[in-house]
């Protein structure tokens, strides 16, 4: 009778054992998933970060006409296709608000609001017909003469602050 005791009191022990080391398992299971899930988390974060700081820099005024500028097209095509590229940019990246702070987005919608109308306004001083360099060269004295109006590095310096928050 004391062998069948001692035998179920060692039994009922390796079974609470053995349920105590599942439990302790599945905990360091869950523990090492949720920091692959924080750091899978963090790294779409920063690359967020990345596309948007190339966003940033694509859509500034002195990028776009050294990158677009065509000889051969009239200022009011050129007015179209600065708009156009800075829209299309911003659209191919919209997604990425979700990962970065509304104030962060918000300079970024401000930035693209900004050049577009800095286009628009410059654009219409300047006969449509006009050869596009002289657009160019009338948006460059522009950001030239009124340094706030050159938000890109404001915004870049936003994104890479909030980026460096994260790391």
């Amino acid at each position: 009778m004391l062998d069948t005791t001692m035998l179920l009191t060692v039994v009922i022990a390796l079974m609470i054992a053995g349920f105590a080391g599942y439990l302790f398992y599945l905990q360091r299971k869950n523990q090492r998933e949720e920091t692959n899930d924080k750091k899978g988390s963090l790294q779409l974060r920063l690359q967020a970060y990345e596309r948007l700081t190339l966003l940033t820099d694509r859509i500034a005024l002195a990028n776009l006409i050294s990158r677009l500028g065509n000889p051969d097209v009239s200022a009011s095509e050129m007015q179209f296709l600065l708009g156009k590229h800075i829209k299309d940019e911003f659209d191919y990246n919209i997604s990425q608000q979700i990962y970065v702070s509304a104030e962060v987005w918000n300079a970024i919608r401000n930035l693209k609001e900004n050049n577009l109308l800095i286009i628009n306004q410059v654009g219409a001083r300047i006969p449509s017909i006009a050869p596009a360099a002289d657009l160019n060269r009338a948006i460059l004295e522009y950001l030239m003469r009124d340094p706030k109006s050159n938000l890109h590095e404001i915004v870049s310096e936003a994104l890479s602050y909030e980026a460096k928050t994260l790391m």
